[in-house]
């Protein structure tokens, strides 16, 4: 059955390298000890048969369920890849309830295929490239700011994200969804979000909450617009804007939003300023935040540190703490 591991099968043609993710590697230690060993296995199988899973709504990710029951202490599992014409790349792993795709799933499946970019090789660079980015980032945290690593939250499914997009009514961009599987939020490393300024990566509850609570708030505007003069109008809100990027884990007040009409973030404020343009892309912003904490000394937007286990960043630290915040050197 497609997508599913039944058994390691042969193949007349020279089998393609697959490569598992340190941190795929991390949290299949932690789901079970049969996990590591129904991973090998599936590597083995997608190595010469590397079409056997099924889209999971991103250009050039797959996605294939192992049955756990095969396994000693190892439940179902739900792996995604991506598959290029002499390698695989395992990005993914999670646990899942279910053993088979649904019909009604493998229907949703197919409907997002058929809304994906024009240019699919474009978006499987930009897939690659957040990904990139991002295993920069926790990797430097896995290794200089435990505190901030154990804070970063599992990624979500596929199926969560497509729940949120319904929830929003709007297709969410191909490199939020690439982010998002990777990583679902940021609790924050002793109350400090690990990206510039502090921020935090939203859970995707919080990004459908805050998107309701905007679009009430343009809704009350568009009301009040209908009796104002052309220049007088307001907007707070645009149906396009989707949070990603809060000032802090538990502060809302203030944060990046990105237009899935434009590909840019942009700022929001709950303090009556105007959102403003920030004029990066989703990749170039984890790409410059990968770059300072790897270079440091180069370092020009903010300046990282740490203060104990966690990473925080200069520009907003608490005047309280700046005693003990260590800056980085490099």
């Amino acid at each position: 059955m497609r997508g599913t591991v039944l058994h390691l099968t042969g193949k007349e043609h020279q089998a393609v390298k697959v490569e598992i993710q340190p941190d795929v590697r991390d949290i299949a230690a932690q789901l079970g000890a049969g996990v590591p060993y129904a991973l090998k296995a599936l590597a083995g199988q997608l190595a010469d048969d590397p079409g056997m899973g099924w889209p999971s709504g991103l250009p050039g990710i797959l996605t294939v369920t192992v049955h756990g029951d095969m396994f000693e202490d190892c439940p179902d599992l739900s792996v995604g890849y991506i598959r290029e014409p002499d390698r695989i790349e395992i990005r993914f792993l999670r646990a899942t309830p279910s053993t088979e795709p649904s019909t009604d799933a493998q229907d949703q499946e197919q409907e997002q295929d058929r809304d994906q970019p024009a240019d699919p090789v474009a978006a499987a660079v930009t897939v690659r490239e957040v990904a990139d980015a991002w295993r920069r980032i926790t990797g430097w945290l896995k290794h200089n700011a435990p505190d901030s690593y154990a804070a970063l939250r599992t990624g979500a499914g596929p199926a969560a994200i497509a729940a949120l997009e319904e929830d929003l009514g709007i297709q969410i961009p191909v490199e939020l969804q690439a982010l998002w599987l990777l990583t679902a939020g940021d609790d924050g490393g002793d109350g400090w979000g690990c990206l510039p300024g502090n921020r935090a990566l939203m859970p995707l509850d919080a990004v459908a909450a805050f998107y309701r609570l905007m679009m009430d708030a343009q809704a009350r505007e568009d009301a009040l617009n209908t009796d104002r003069f052309e220049d007088d109008r307001m907007t707070v809100w645009k149906a396009t804007w989707i949070p990603v990027v809060a000032l802090g884990p538990a502060d809302s007040t203030s944060g990046l939003y990105l237009d899935a009409a434009s590909g840019y973030l942009g700022r929001w404020s709950r303090y009556n300023e105007g959102p403003g343009e920030v004029l990066d892309t989703l990749v170039t912003y984890l790409e410059e935040a990968a770059d300072m904490l790897e270079a440091p000394a180069l370092a020009t937007r903010d300046k990282p540190g740490l203060i104990g286990g966690a990473l925080v960043w200069l520009s907003s630290i608490d005047p309280a703490q700046e005693d003990r915040w260590q800056p980085l050197t490099g």
